[in-house]
C-alpha cells in the first residue's frame, strides 16, 4: 500500500471517531472536536476543555490492514450470546486493555455523562 493511500485510511478512521465523538455529545460544536494532520504528533483527536470534560479519554488510531486482535473480538461475538463482547488483551509487562465496539464505547460515555448531569 503506498503512504498516500495509508494515510488517507488513518484519516478516515480518525474522522469516524471524531464524527462519532459529535454524535454523542450534541452540545458539542465541530471546533470542540478536530481530527488532526496525519503526520502530526500527539493525539490523533483533538478535544477542546468543554469536550475534554464530555469525553476524558486520549484518542489514538490505528487503521492497518491486519490485527490479531479482531480475531480475538469474533471470537467473543460469536461467545457472547446477548451480551456485549469484550475482548481484554495483555502483552507482557504493561496492563491489561479492554477492546469494545465504538457504537458501544460512545453509549457507555454518553450514558455516564448523562448520570452525572441528572445527579447535579
Amino acid at each position: 500500500m503506498k503512504a498516500q493511500s495509508a494515510k488517507a485510511k488513518g484519516r478516515k478512521l480518525q474522522q469516524a471517531v471524531r464524527d462519532a465523538i459529535l454524535q454523542s455529545f450534541p452540545t458539542l460544536e465541530p471546533d470542540d472536536v478536530r481530527s488532526t494532520s496525519m503526520g502530526a504528533g500527539g493525539e490523533d483527536v483533538l478535544l477542546s476543555p468543554k469536550a475534554r470534560k464530555l469525553f476524558p479519554y486520549s484518542v489514538e488510531c490505528k487503521n492497518l490492514s491486519k490485527i490479531a486482535v479482531y480475531n480475538y473480538y469474533q471470537q467473543a461475538e460469536t461467545n457472547c450470546g446477548t451480551h456485549e463482547p469484550l475482548v481484554v488483551i495483555k502483552q507482557n509487562r504493561c496492563k491489561p486493555l479492554a477492546v469494545v465496539d465504538l457504537e458501544h464505547f460512545m453509549k457507555l460515555v454518553g450514558d455516564s455523562n448523562e448520570s452525572i448531569r441528572s445527579r447535579k
